[in-house]
């Protein structure tokens, strides 16, 4: 990043919720600034307040009538999870884009200034890369990102053989893939397995607002078997030359059949047949499985620099899984009948962000 002009005066602005004129020049600065990503984008305002009832600030740097950097952030006060404001609730990349450091900088100036503001006892920001090395830093997460190759062949020989055997396998059972222009199958798939591992689901809702709001850029895949039975299925994010599998499901037999490694071979089939040139297997924790199922396939771990400006706690908040006070509260969830984990787990997952 640069420094702006010395002529130059840079002001602060929130993105208004239906403000669809600056929200397209939002847009236009996102997909051309490096440090962005796709979620970034303006959509995600509608997708947290609409679906998650959370406050927005949606900040963007403008100078010389042109936009410099944004910030997009959303407010969760949970009494279950604390009050935190965050770049972004719900996406595993966030923090300041930007092609300033001025703009950066005061962007995150403003950031901290609206979470005294608001009370709350953090502010957080998960940067691709670092940007303080004075503050509180979770080191618990990696990313997984790989150059797709224009040869499927090529492709195909770059996954480890014993990856490569499993995706071999599934082509050998029959299985297909499919587009689906719904969330249907998707989302009993999914929710079956969020059951499995005791976490819950996030709404159904929330995965169609995905689809209204970034059209052919969310696309859902299922593997079927040859008598047509959905067995897996991902919902997957394509931003520039990038696609990111985010969202995820299968049922048990899917493992014995190999769908769910046949569904990320016929992923990078697909997103090579549509000159994508980057597959991002998106954020993991490590020591855990899908760590290491993504290691298998031939990805490298890059750290994410999840850093937290701390206001009314002494340390980082540790909401996830591998916190041993929620080890009760996950093997209830898992004894819990589905229909009632598919009807409580939006009222929890909101909170988590």
């Amino acid at each position: 990043m640069s420094l702006l002009p010395e002529h130059s005066v840079l002001t602060i602005k929130r993105l208004e919720p239906h403000d669809l004129a600056t929200a397209a020049l939002w847009d236009d600065f996102v997909m051309a600034c490096p440090e962005a990503t796709f979620f970034h984008r303006a959509g995600w305002q509608k997708i947290v307040r609409e679906v998650f009832r959370h406050d927005t600030y949606f900040l963007y740097a403008e100078a010389d009538g042109r936009i410099q950097g944004v910030l997009p952030l959303g407010h969760v006060n949970s009494w279950m999870f604390g009050n935190s404001l965050t770049s972004l609730p719900f996406a595993v990349y966030g923090g300041v884009a930007a092609i300033s450091t001025t703009a950066a900088d005061a962007l995150e100036q403003e950031a901290q200034q609206i979470a005294r503001r608001l009370g709350v006892a953090h502010l957080e920001l998960r940067n691709v890369n670092p940007r303080h090395s004075d503050w509180p830093t979770q080191d618990l997460y990696v990313t997984f990102r790989k150059e797709i190759l224009p040869d499927d062949e090529a492709n195909l020989l770059a996954i480890p053989r014993k990856q490569r055997a499993m995706v071999r396998k599934g082509i050998k059972n029959g299985l297909a893939s499919e587009i689906d222009s719904t969330v249907d199958r998707f989302f009993a798939l999914f929710a079956d397995n969020v059951h499995r591992h005791g976490t819950p689901a996030m709404p159904k809702k929330y995965f169609q607002a995905l689809q209204a709001e970034f059209g052919a850029d969310c696309e859902v895949l299922t593997v079927v078997a040859p008598d047509g039975r959905p067995l897996s299925s991902v919902i997957s994010f394509y931003f520039r030359d990038e696609v990111l599998p985010y969202y995820a499901g299968d049922f048990e037999p899917a493992r014995d059949l190999a769908a769910n490694d046949f569904k990320y071979g016929e992923l990078m089939r697909r997103a090579c047949a549509r000159g994508i040139r980057v597959f991002d297997y998106g954020r993991s924790k490590r020591g855990t499985g899908p760590f290491a199922f993504k290691k298998n396939w031939g990805f490298e771990p890059k750290p994410l620099h999840y850093e937290f400006c701390l206001y009314k706690r002494d340390a980082i908040p540790q909401n996830n899984p591998n916190n041993a006070k929620y080890k009760l509260m996950i093997s209830a969830w898992r004894r819990m009948p589905l229909g009632l984990a598919n009807w409580l787990g939006p009222f929890v997952v909101r909170n988590l962000g």
